[in-house]
């Protein structure tokens, strides 16, 4: 159970709380410090399964608390952006997403008691909907309001806030199809009770 890469999903968990701490800051970077603290913890989802694999690691523990983190840390970051944009056009999507998660996850309970989990197991389209969706939370709790300086181009802030507000649509566009896809992949089970 104490494996290398369940610590470090375990380290995740305990971010979450630093995370929403250092996003409620009364300091002028408490959003830069919150989008780092999330960057380090998207990070560490990838690396603890890549050294789950690299190192003949896994474990029953580590895929059920792996995903719980996962969950824990999106839907946190989900609520702190709906409640500090307070806008529906950014709400709403993160209810959807939200929603998601536990409609997959009950879905994915329901097809492990029957013995067929693989048959929604995360396809392609979810990881890039993973993908989309750690961009746009990033961009979204980072909200630059400042020009970056990069080694060959000066990004103005309208852009970055451009490409977070798409990798976040993006993300919800992919969440309600992903959810479609698992659930028409379930659904002769479903409808054979």
């Amino acid at each position: 159970m104490w494996t290398i890469p369940n610590q470090i999903t375990l380290f995740r968990i305990v971010l979450i709380p630093v995370f929403i701490i250092v996003f409620y800051l009364p300091v002028s970077w408490s959003n830069f410090g919150a989008f780092a603290i999330f960057w380090l913890a998207a990070v560490s989802d990838a690396l603890d399964g890549y050294l789950a694999r690299k190192l003949n690691q896994s474990s029953a523990f580590g895929a059920f608390i792996d995903p719980v983190a996962d969950k824990l840390m999106v839907a946190s970051a989900l609520i702190m952006i709906a409640e500090d944009y307070a806008v529906w056009w950014i709400s709403v999507p993160a209810m959807i997403m939200i929603a998601r998660e536990i409609f997959i996850s009950a879905l994915r309970e329901l097809m492990s008691s029957k013995g067929k989990r693989d048959t929604v197991a995360v396809s392609t389209l979810g990881k890039y909907k993973t993908a989309a969706q750690m961009l746009g939370i990033m961009g979204l709790i980072w909200q630059p309001d400042y020009d970056i300086p990069l080694i060959v181009f000066n990004f103005p802030h309208e852009i970055l806030m451009g490409a977070a507000y798409l990798f976040y649509f993006i993300a919800t566009v992919l969440t309600v199809s992903t959810m479609m896809s698992y659930f028409k992949a379930a659904w002769p089970d479903l409808k054979s009770e």
